[in-house]
């Protein structure tokens, strides 16, 4: 299997995917648009991964890749591309698809508890409640014909599907001790008080069995679009 990863910036890089893709022996093939914006042909890629970033999917004056980008994203979906996305990778697969990304009335940054969604038997299904990892100030409202996965009283787009080959998660499900520390050091400065944004020191203590549980929930969502 070919995967290919949408990078936008240095420190928001696989996390716990990149070890699910070497457990099962893909090559994994990068655009990293903060040093090279070339994406590759689709019929040469399998699967791709739109990871996060501290930009907006409307910032294209300054990023001119993110056009290109959202190109991209929605020809993969439409001829049915295994498509994940992250954080502003959801975002930018709610972007393709012609629905609005906006900011959230609050910011989220911390552990935070999503629900599930009652959803058709064939969509993915997550817990009927569980603690996951966020960091972010924009949300989406939902393409059409999309399905909403989960939801929190943050944030009520917090994951959907589209079709069976594209799932957008709003937080951060293959978050490791190292990538949170990464996010921390750099996006340091979105940490200031609400009531959905937790400090440094509670970020930081979190304890090891639940970055295992997260990246567990990961492994479903991958196992569930390959």
């Amino acid at each position: 299997m070919k995967a290919h990863v949408l990078q936008h910036v240095p420190f928001e890089d696989l996390g716990s995917i990149g070890a699910y893709l070497k457990n099962r022996s893909a090559q994994i093939d990068y655009t990293r648009f903060f040093e090279d914006p070339k994406l590759p042909a689709l019929d040469a890629v399998d699967m791709i991964i739109a990871m996060g970033g501290p930009m907006s999917v409307h910032d294209e004056d300054e990023y001119p890749w993110l056009k290109p980008e959202k190109q991209f994203i929605r020809e993969a979906i439409i001829q049915g591309t295994p498509v994940l996305g992250v954080c502003l990778g959801a975002q930018l697969i709610a972007a393709s698809l012609g629905a609005r990304v906006y900011p959230n009335p609050v910011k989220e940054i911390g552990w935070f508890p999503i629900r599930a969604v009652p959803v058709p038997e064939e969509n993915f299904r997550f817990p009927k409640e569980c603690t996951v990892f966020h960091w972010h100030g924009e949300t989406f409202e939902l393409p059409e014909g999309a399905v909403r996965l989960a939801e929190n009283d943050a944030c009520m787009n917090q994951a959907f599907q589209f079709k069976r080959n594209a799932i957008g998660l709003q937080f951060h499900l293959e978050t490791t001790f190292e990538s949170a520390v990464a996010l921390l050091e750099n996006c340091r400065r979105d940490i200031v008080p609400g009531p959905y944004i937790q400090s440094e020191t509670e970020l930081r203590a979190v304890p090891k069995g639940a970055y295992q549980a997260l990246n567990s929930m990961m492994n479903e969502v991958m196992a569930y679009l390959i």
